[in-house]
């Protein structure tokens, strides 16, 4: 254990570790430690871009309101270079795999009370949105300067795959819609499911600020997404957005409709371009080249 660690947690939660429970290292490091007292927490760490204030208290203010999450047991605390805060132990649930529209119909109804509950939550905007949902930013070209993806060779990435994310990013910068809150990795591998058909919602470190109908086009596309990530089959992407528009009692615009199938098209790209420059596997990729022409179409781009 990282001697920085167990002083942190002495210091912010009054007592030392004395257990890993497990380590899981992706975009943020996510560290399950059972202290002296004989609590069990998780303590997160991530690249501390101004983010993890906003997104640790918007998480913080969904429990007080009984949502299924994790509850923080501290602010989000500068150390070095890194945000750190400590939540609840929340172990147990199944991730349900699946990319039918029956599936996609059970996990637009937890993004659908997701977007509800995060309405009445007043924090401010967690910008910049994560790298996959960054089509909003100010940076030269068509992606966001990201080093340790700029650095790589360019010329890997196919072709369409750099077509495909322009015309998505076009129609979406287009929209003129008011961006809200919510979650930007609704993704089957950040949620887990119990048998009495309870859920628990996990990565708050992805909160983004966009369009409700962009949010919703992005979920529809990776809801069935584990490690590696991958792209819902266009069928139940419609039966995700479908299924969401009646659980929010709501029907979408035709610009709104375009634009949630702008939005599946953009983290999609985003993992293709991830693949081709480090030589992944081509899943996203893949299902890309099958897709993209039906889903451009159906966002007007």
């Amino acid at each position: 254990m990282e001697q920085w660690l167990s002083d942190w947690c002495l210091a912010h939660l009054g007592t030392a570790p004395v257990e890993v429970l497990f380590e899981v290292r992706q975009v943020s490091t996510v560290h399950g430690l059972r202290l002296e007292d004989g609590r069990k927490v998780v303590v997160k760490a991530r690249p501390d871009d101004d983010r993890a204030e906003s997104c640790v208290a918007a998480q913080s203010q969904l429990a007080e309101r009984g949502f299924p999450c994790a509850r923080p047991l501290t602010p989000a605390v500068a150390v070095g270079s890194l945000a750190v805060h400590a939540e609840e132990y929340r172990p147990g649930g199944e991730v349900i795999s699946g990319d039918s529209p029956e599936v996609a119909t059970r996990y637009a109804e937890v993004f659908a009370l997701l977007l509800a509950t995060l309405e009445a939550i007043s924090v401010k905007p967690p910008l910049p949105n994560p790298r996959w949902l960054r089509w909003d930013h100010q940076d030269p070209g068509l992606w966001p300067a990201i080093d340790f993806l700029d650095e790589r060779d360019q010329r890997l990435v196919p072709e369409e795959v750099t077509k495909t994310a322009d015309r998505a990013r076009r129609r979406l910068l287009a929209a003129d819609l008011p961006n809200v809150l919510g979650h930007g990795d609704f993704e089957a591998q950040n949620l887990r499911w119990d048998i009495n058909g309870g859920w628990t919602v996990h990565d708050w470190d992805s909160l983004a600020w966009q369009p409700e109908a962009a949010l919703a086009g992005a979920a529809s596309g990776m809801f069935p997404s584990t490690i590696p990530p991958t792209l819902a089959p266009i069928e139940s992407s419609a039966a995700f957005l479908e299924s969401y528009q009646d659980f929010r009692g709501r029907r979408f615009s035709q610009a709104e409709q375009e634009v949630a199938w702008a939005a599946s098209v953009w983290p999609a790209a985003h993992n293709a371009r991830w693949e081709a420059l480090h030589g992944d596997p081509q899943i996203c990729g893949e299902a890309l080249r099958e897709q993209e022409a039906e889903r451009l179409r159906l966002a007007n781009a």
